[in-house]
Protein backbone atom coordinates (compact mmCIF):
# COMPACT_ATOMS: atom_id res chain seq x y z
CA UNK A 1 0.00 0.00 0.00
CA UNK A 2 1.28 3.55 -1.16
CA UNK A 3 2.17 5.69 1.56
CA UNK A 4 0.40 9.25 1.66
CA UNK A 5 3.25 10.89 0.58
CA UNK A 6 3.50 8.75 -2.10
CA UNK A 7 -0.74 9.25 -3.37
CA UNK A 8 -0.18 13.06 -2.94
CA UNK A 9 3.07 13.01 -4.84
CA UNK A 10 1.48 10.65 -7.32
CA UNK A 11 -2.41 12.07 -7.46
CA UNK A 12 -2.02 16.07 -6.55
CA UNK A 13 -0.92 18.31 -9.03
CA UNK A 14 2.30 19.89 -8.38
CA UNK A 15 1.61 23.21 -7.14
CA UNK A 16 2.44 22.96 -3.56
CA UNK A 17 6.31 22.27 -1.93
CA UNK A 18 5.09 20.70 1.17
CA UNK A 19 7.39 20.23 4.07
CA UNK A 20 8.14 16.66 4.87
CA UNK A 21 5.44 16.34 7.59
CA UNK A 22 2.18 14.01 7.28
CA UNK A 23 -0.12 15.88 9.84
CA UNK A 24 -2.35 13.27 11.24
CA UNK A 25 -4.04 15.02 14.50
CA UNK A 26 -3.90 17.88 16.56
CA UNK A 27 -5.25 20.07 20.13
CA UNK A 28 -4.84 23.51 20.39
CA UNK A 29 -1.65 24.67 19.38
CA UNK A 30 -0.14 21.19 19.36
CA UNK A 31 0.03 19.12 16.04
CA UNK A 32 1.34 15.54 15.68
CA UNK A 33 2.53 13.52 12.67
CA UNK A 34 2.48 10.47 11.10
CA UNK A 35 5.40 8.95 13.56
CA UNK A 36 3.83 10.34 16.71
CA UNK A 37 6.27 13.41 16.79
CA UNK A 38 4.37 16.68 18.59
CA UNK A 39 4.95 20.12 17.13
CA UNK A 40 3.92 23.49 17.96
CA UNK A 41 1.98 25.11 15.69
CA UNK A 42 3.00 28.52 14.88
CA UNK A 43 1.13 28.74 11.25
CA UNK A 44 -2.35 27.82 11.76
CA UNK A 45 -2.82 26.88 8.53
CA UNK A 46 -1.93 30.28 7.23
CA UNK A 47 -4.20 32.14 9.95
CA UNK A 48 -7.01 29.89 8.91
CA UNK A 49 -6.80 28.16 12.44
CA UNK A 50 -7.60 31.08 14.75
CA UNK A 51 -8.76 29.17 17.98
CA UNK A 52 -6.71 26.47 17.70
CA UNK A 53 -7.05 22.76 16.25
CA UNK A 54 -10.38 20.62 17.36
CA UNK A 55 -11.62 23.53 19.52
CA UNK A 56 -14.53 21.91 21.68
CA UNK A 57 -16.49 25.05 21.23
CA UNK A 58 -16.16 25.36 17.66
CA UNK A 59 -16.72 21.84 17.16
CA UNK A 60 -19.93 22.24 19.08
CA UNK A 61 -20.94 25.14 16.52
CA UNK A 62 -20.44 23.19 13.65
CA UNK A 63 -21.59 19.93 14.55
CA UNK A 64 -25.22 20.80 15.61
CA UNK A 65 -25.28 22.26 12.61
CA UNK A 66 -24.37 19.40 10.49
CA UNK A 67 -27.08 17.67 12.16
CA UNK A 68 -29.76 19.99 11.13
CA UNK A 69 -29.02 20.82 7.07
CA UNK A 70 -25.48 21.04 5.95
CA UNK A 71 -26.74 23.11 2.71
CA UNK A 72 -29.28 24.51 1.04
CA UNK A 73 -28.17 26.56 -1.63
CA UNK A 74 -29.00 30.60 -1.95
CA UNK A 75 -32.46 30.01 -2.82
CA UNK A 76 -33.49 29.65 0.72
CA UNK A 77 -33.00 31.49 3.89
CA UNK A 78 -31.00 29.75 6.48
CA UNK A 79 -29.87 31.02 10.31
CA UNK A 80 -26.52 30.78 10.36
CA UNK A 81 -25.50 33.14 7.03
CA UNK A 82 -27.80 35.98 8.17
CA UNK A 83 -26.70 35.77 11.75
CA UNK A 84 -23.62 36.33 10.60
CA UNK A 85 -23.97 39.25 8.51
CA UNK A 86 -26.14 41.08 11.24
CA UNK A 87 -22.72 40.45 13.44
CA UNK A 88 -20.18 41.45 10.79
CA UNK A 89 -22.35 44.78 10.73
CA UNK A 90 -22.46 45.39 14.08
CA UNK A 91 -19.00 44.54 15.16
CA UNK A 92 -17.98 46.83 11.91
CA UNK A 93 -20.42 49.59 11.20
CA UNK A 94 -20.36 48.12 7.56
CA UNK A 95 -24.07 47.69 5.97
CA UNK A 96 -24.14 44.51 3.92
CA UNK A 97 -22.12 41.10 3.54
CA UNK A 98 -21.61 39.17 0.51
CA UNK A 99 -20.60 35.42 1.30
CA UNK A 100 -18.26 33.62 -0.84
CA UNK A 101 -15.41 30.77 0.00
CA UNK A 102 -12.54 32.35 -0.24
CA UNK A 103 -10.84 35.80 0.18
CA UNK A 104 -9.85 35.54 -3.42
CA UNK A 105 -13.50 35.40 -4.40
CA UNK A 106 -14.24 38.42 -1.62
CA UNK A 107 -11.54 40.03 -4.02
CA UNK A 108 -13.40 39.26 -6.60
CA UNK A 109 -16.52 40.95 -5.24
CA UNK A 110 -15.04 44.09 -4.19
CA UNK A 111 -13.58 44.22 -8.07
CA UNK A 112 -17.02 43.84 -9.11
CA UNK A 113 -18.65 46.50 -6.44
CA UNK A 114 -15.72 49.24 -7.16
CA UNK A 115 -16.43 48.65 -11.19
CA UNK A 116 -19.73 49.30 -10.81
CA UNK A 117 -19.99 52.04 -8.69
CA UNK A 118 -17.43 53.98 -10.78
CA UNK A 119 -19.34 53.28 -13.94
CA UNK A 120 -22.56 54.31 -12.25
CA UNK A 121 -21.36 57.35 -10.88
CA UNK A 122 -18.24 58.48 -13.14
CA UNK A 123 -18.67 56.66 -16.16
CA UNK A 124 -17.56 53.15 -17.83
CA UNK A 125 -14.41 54.50 -18.40
CA UNK A 126 -13.58 54.65 -14.29
CA UNK A 127 -12.71 51.31 -14.01
CA UNK A 128 -8.90 51.24 -12.51
CA UNK A 129 -8.32 49.86 -9.42
CA UNK A 130 -5.26 50.87 -7.64
CA UNK A 131 -3.18 48.29 -5.63
CA UNK A 132 -0.02 48.83 -3.38
CA UNK A 133 3.36 47.33 -5.40
CA UNK A 134 4.43 44.38 -2.45
CA UNK A 135 0.58 43.55 -2.47
CA UNK A 136 -1.06 39.90 -2.24
CA UNK A 137 -4.94 39.51 -3.30
CA UNK A 138 -5.41 36.32 -4.37
CA UNK A 139 -4.63 33.90 -7.17
CA UNK A 140 -7.40 34.13 -9.57
CA UNK A 141 -6.96 35.98 -13.08
CA UNK A 142 -8.02 38.77 -11.34
CA UNK A 143 -6.88 39.21 -7.98
CA UNK A 144 -3.56 37.81 -9.55
CA UNK A 145 -3.51 40.92 -11.84
CA UNK A 146 -4.38 43.16 -8.68
CA UNK A 147 -1.52 41.92 -6.64
CA UNK A 148 1.34 44.22 -7.02
CA UNK A 149 4.30 41.72 -7.54
CA UNK A 150 5.45 40.48 -11.01
CA UNK A 151 7.12 37.69 -10.03
CA UNK A 152 3.05 35.71 -9.94
CA UNK A 153 2.15 37.85 -13.09
CA UNK A 154 5.21 36.19 -15.37
CA UNK A 155 3.83 32.63 -16.51
CA UNK A 156 -0.14 33.84 -16.90
CA UNK A 157 0.01 37.12 -19.43
CA UNK A 158 -1.85 38.88 -20.74
CA UNK A 159 -3.40 39.77 -17.60
CA UNK A 160 -6.48 41.15 -16.90
CA UNK A 161 -6.71 45.05 -17.40
CA UNK A 162 -7.91 47.76 -15.01
CA UNK A 163 -5.16 46.92 -12.08
CA UNK A 164 -2.40 50.00 -11.02
CA UNK A 165 0.28 49.21 -8.66
CA UNK A 166 2.03 52.30 -6.66
CA UNK A 167 4.89 51.94 -4.15
CA UNK A 168 3.25 51.28 -0.40
CA UNK A 169 3.85 54.72 1.50
CA UNK A 170 4.12 57.24 -1.10
CA UNK A 171 1.39 59.28 -0.56
CA UNK A 172 2.37 61.60 -4.21
CA UNK A 173 2.84 59.01 -5.96
CA UNK A 174 -0.65 57.80 -5.35
CA UNK A 175 -1.78 61.55 -6.15
CA UNK A 176 0.20 61.27 -9.13
CA UNK A 177 -2.06 58.20 -10.47
CA UNK A 178 -4.87 59.12 -9.31
CA UNK A 179 -4.98 62.49 -11.23
CA UNK A 180 -3.51 60.71 -14.59
CA UNK A 181 -5.79 58.25 -14.08
CA UNK A 182 -9.62 57.48 -13.87
CA UNK A 183 -9.88 55.26 -10.79
CA UNK A 184 -12.32 53.67 -9.15
CA UNK A 185 -10.75 52.33 -6.17
CA UNK A 186 -7.71 51.93 -3.96
CA UNK A 187 -7.12 48.12 -2.72
CA UNK A 188 -4.61 47.75 0.39
CA UNK A 189 -3.74 45.33 3.02
CA UNK A 190 -3.18 46.86 6.43
CA UNK A 191 -0.13 44.58 6.71
CA UNK A 192 1.03 43.17 3.49
CA UNK A 193 1.51 39.37 4.55
CA UNK A 194 2.41 36.90 1.34
CA UNK A 195 4.55 40.77 0.62
CA UNK A 196 7.15 40.37 3.68
CA UNK A 197 5.16 41.31 6.35
CA UNK A 198 4.85 44.79 6.20
CA UNK A 199 2.47 47.31 8.17
CA UNK A 200 1.58 50.07 6.14
CA UNK A 201 2.36 53.43 7.71
CA UNK A 202 -0.51 55.25 9.62
CA UNK A 203 -0.07 58.83 7.89
CA UNK A 204 -0.03 56.75 4.55
CA UNK A 205 -3.11 55.18 4.94
CA UNK A 206 -5.05 58.31 7.19
CA UNK A 207 -3.92 60.45 3.94
CA UNK A 208 -4.89 58.14 1.23
CA UNK A 209 -8.16 57.17 2.36
CA UNK A 210 -9.37 61.16 2.93
CA UNK A 211 -8.21 62.02 -0.56
CA UNK A 212 -9.96 59.04 -1.47
CA UNK A 213 -13.08 60.23 -0.29
CA UNK A 214 -12.83 63.61 -1.09
CA UNK A 215 -12.44 62.43 -4.68
CA UNK A 216 -15.16 59.48 -4.53
CA UNK A 217 -12.27 57.26 -5.24
CA UNK A 218 -13.84 53.55 -3.09
CA UNK A 219 -11.26 52.45 -0.36
CA UNK A 220 -11.18 48.90 -0.36
CA UNK A 221 -9.54 46.98 2.96
CA UNK A 222 -8.43 43.30 1.72
CA UNK A 223 -8.49 42.00 5.29
CA UNK A 224 -8.22 38.60 4.32
CA UNK A 225 -5.11 37.81 6.11
CA UNK A 226 -5.37 40.46 8.68
CA UNK A 227 -8.92 40.18 9.85
CA UNK A 228 -10.82 38.40 12.56
CA UNK A 229 -8.73 39.33 15.29
CA UNK A 230 -4.86 38.48 14.26
CA UNK A 231 -3.82 42.36 13.93
CA UNK A 232 -4.83 43.20 17.96
CA UNK A 233 -8.41 44.27 16.27
CA UNK A 234 -11.20 42.92 14.90
CA UNK A 235 -10.06 44.23 11.72
CA UNK A 236 -6.94 45.05 10.76
CA UNK A 237 -8.21 48.98 9.43
CA UNK A 238 -9.45 49.59 12.64
CA UNK A 239 -5.56 50.13 14.18
CA UNK A 240 -5.59 53.09 11.56
CA UNK A 241 -8.65 54.95 12.34
CA UNK A 242 -10.40 55.08 9.41
CA UNK A 243 -13.30 53.48 7.90
CA UNK A 244 -13.14 51.77 4.63
CA UNK A 245 -15.78 51.74 2.07
CA UNK A 246 -15.51 47.78 1.72
CA UNK A 247 -13.85 45.09 3.79
CA UNK A 248 -12.99 41.78 2.33
CA UNK A 249 -12.21 38.73 5.09
CA UNK A 250 -11.67 34.76 5.13
CA UNK A 251 -8.78 32.76 6.93
CA UNK A 252 -9.08 32.82 10.00
CA UNK A 253 -13.27 34.05 10.12
CA UNK A 254 -14.27 30.21 9.69
CA UNK A 255 -11.48 28.85 12.22
CA UNK A 256 -10.73 26.03 9.73
CA UNK A 257 -13.54 25.86 7.13
CA UNK A 258 -13.56 28.26 3.87
CA UNK A 259 -15.44 31.12 3.86
CA UNK A 260 -15.09 34.20 2.86
CA UNK A 261 -17.00 37.60 3.13
CA UNK A 262 -16.89 41.02 1.54
CA UNK A 263 -18.08 43.65 3.48
CA UNK A 264 -20.09 46.82 2.25
CA UNK A 265 -20.18 49.79 3.61
CA UNK A 266 -23.10 52.48 3.50
CA UNK A 267 -21.62 54.14 0.02
CA UNK A 268 -21.98 50.65 -1.75
CA UNK A 269 -24.36 48.85 0.33
CA UNK A 270 -26.81 48.81 -2.58
CA UNK A 271 -24.74 48.82 -5.43
CA UNK A 272 -25.33 44.48 -6.17
CA UNK A 273 -28.76 44.33 -7.04
CA UNK A 274 -30.61 41.03 -8.16
CA UNK A 275 -28.45 38.55 -10.38
CA UNK A 276 -25.00 40.71 -10.51
CA UNK A 277 -23.05 38.35 -8.27
CA UNK A 278 -23.59 34.93 -6.69
CA UNK A 279 -22.07 31.85 -5.17
CA UNK A 280 -23.53 28.67 -4.83
CA UNK A 281 -21.48 27.50 -1.37
CA UNK A 282 -21.39 31.36 0.02
CA UNK A 283 -22.96 31.26 3.08
CA UNK A 284 -23.13 27.39 4.27
CA UNK A 285 -25.09 27.17 7.43
CA UNK A 286 -21.81 24.90 8.68
CA UNK A 287 -19.20 27.40 7.71
CA UNK A 288 -21.38 30.69 8.72
CA UNK A 289 -22.05 28.41 12.28
CA UNK A 290 -18.22 28.01 12.42
CA UNK A 291 -18.02 31.54 11.68
CA UNK A 292 -20.01 32.96 14.07
CA UNK A 293 -18.61 31.33 16.80
CA UNK A 294 -15.19 32.61 15.78
CA UNK A 295 -16.62 35.99 16.48
CA UNK A 296 -18.28 35.00 19.56
CA UNK A 297 -14.64 34.39 20.93
CA UNK A 298 -12.95 37.58 19.52
CA UNK A 299 -13.98 39.57 22.40
CA UNK A 300 -12.01 42.73 23.96
CA UNK A 301 -10.16 40.38 26.64
CA UNK A 302 -9.16 37.95 23.36
CA UNK A 303 -8.07 41.01 21.52
CA UNK A 304 -5.74 42.50 24.69
CA UNK A 305 -4.06 38.66 24.88
CA UNK A 306 -3.44 39.14 21.24
CA UNK A 307 -1.67 42.59 21.92
CA UNK A 308 -0.18 41.30 25.01
CA UNK A 309 1.44 37.77 22.92
CA UNK A 310 2.62 40.31 20.27
CA UNK A 311 4.50 42.66 22.81
CA UNK A 312 5.42 39.64 24.18
CA UNK A 313 7.57 38.32 21.01
CA UNK A 314 8.68 41.78 19.57
CA UNK A 315 10.51 41.98 22.61
CA UNK A 316 11.95 38.55 22.92
CA UNK A 317 13.03 38.74 19.09
CA UNK A 318 13.96 42.04 18.75
CA UNK A 319 17.79 42.27 18.72
CA UNK A 320 18.46 38.49 19.67
CA UNK A 321 21.34 36.95 17.66
CA UNK A 322 21.02 35.75 14.59
CA UNK A 323 17.42 38.68 13.91
CA UNK A 324 18.13 41.14 12.08
CA UNK A 325 14.57 42.84 12.36
CA UNK A 326 11.22 41.87 13.29
CA UNK A 327 7.87 43.27 12.01
CA UNK A 328 4.06 43.29 11.39
CA UNK A 329 1.28 43.96 13.82
CA UNK A 330 -0.83 41.39 16.39
CA UNK A 331 0.55 37.90 15.74
CA UNK A 332 1.03 38.56 12.00
CA UNK A 333 4.81 38.68 12.24
CA UNK A 334 7.97 38.42 10.33
CA UNK A 335 11.54 37.74 10.94
CA UNK A 336 14.40 38.92 9.11
CA UNK A 337 17.28 36.26 10.01
CA UNK A 338 20.12 36.55 9.12
CA UNK A 339 20.68 32.61 8.10
CA UNK A 340 18.19 31.86 4.55
CA UNK A 341 14.66 31.86 5.77
CA UNK A 342 14.14 28.65 4.55
CA UNK A 343 17.21 27.22 7.16
CA UNK A 344 15.49 28.24 9.92
CA UNK A 345 12.19 26.94 9.49
CA UNK A 346 13.81 23.40 8.94
CA UNK A 347 16.08 23.43 12.02
CA UNK A 348 12.77 24.91 13.83
CA UNK A 349 10.71 22.18 12.28
CA UNK A 350 13.36 19.49 13.60
CA UNK A 351 12.79 20.69 16.86
CA UNK A 352 8.56 20.51 17.10
CA UNK A 353 8.09 23.93 15.63
CA UNK A 354 6.09 24.56 12.45
CA UNK A 355 6.86 28.24 11.23
CA UNK A 356 6.24 29.91 7.92
CA UNK A 357 7.98 31.96 5.44
CA UNK A 358 7.26 35.07 3.54
CA UNK A 359 9.82 36.35 1.04
CA UNK A 360 13.20 36.52 2.34
CA UNK A 361 11.70 36.01 6.16
CA UNK A 362 10.45 33.53 8.80
CA UNK A 363 6.55 34.74 9.00
CA UNK A 364 4.53 33.36 12.60
CA UNK A 365 1.06 33.66 12.83
CA UNK A 366 0.27 31.45 15.31
CA UNK A 367 -3.95 30.80 16.92
CA UNK A 368 -4.93 33.65 18.59
CA UNK A 369 -5.27 31.74 21.50
CA UNK A 370 -2.32 29.51 22.09
CA UNK A 371 -1.11 29.47 25.73
CA UNK A 372 1.63 31.87 27.09
CA UNK A 373 4.14 28.80 28.12
CA UNK A 374 3.74 27.20 24.78
CA UNK A 375 4.45 30.48 22.97
CA UNK A 376 7.90 31.35 24.98
CA UNK A 377 8.64 27.49 24.07
CA UNK A 378 7.89 27.90 20.35
CA UNK A 379 10.07 31.18 20.76
CA UNK A 380 12.92 30.03 22.06
CA UNK A 381 13.49 27.30 19.74
CA UNK A 382 12.92 30.25 17.20
CA UNK A 383 15.72 32.22 18.91
CA UNK A 384 17.84 29.07 19.10
CA UNK A 385 17.49 28.27 15.42
CA UNK A 386 18.11 32.14 14.52
CA UNK A 387 21.19 32.14 16.07
CA UNK A 388 23.60 28.74 15.16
Amino acid sequence: MKSIQQLDEAFVAHTYKRFPVEIVSGKGSLLFDAQGKEYIDMGSGIAVSSLGIADEGWIRAVTEQLSLVQHTSNLYYTAPGAELAAELCHRTGLKKVFFGNSGAEANECAIKIARKYAAEKKGADYFQIVTLENSFHGRTLATLSATGQEHYHELFQPLVPGFLHTPANDFEAFVKLAEEQKIAAIMMEPVQGEGGVYALDPDFVTRVVDFAKEHDILVIFDEVQTGNGRTGELYGYMNYGVTPDVVTTAKGLGGGLPIGACLLGEKVESVLGYGDHGSTFGGNPVCAAGALHVLSRIDEKMLADVRAKSAYIFGALEGAKGVRSVSGMGLMIGIETEKPAAEVVAACRERGVLCLTAKHKVRLLPALNIPQNVLEKAIEIIKSACAE
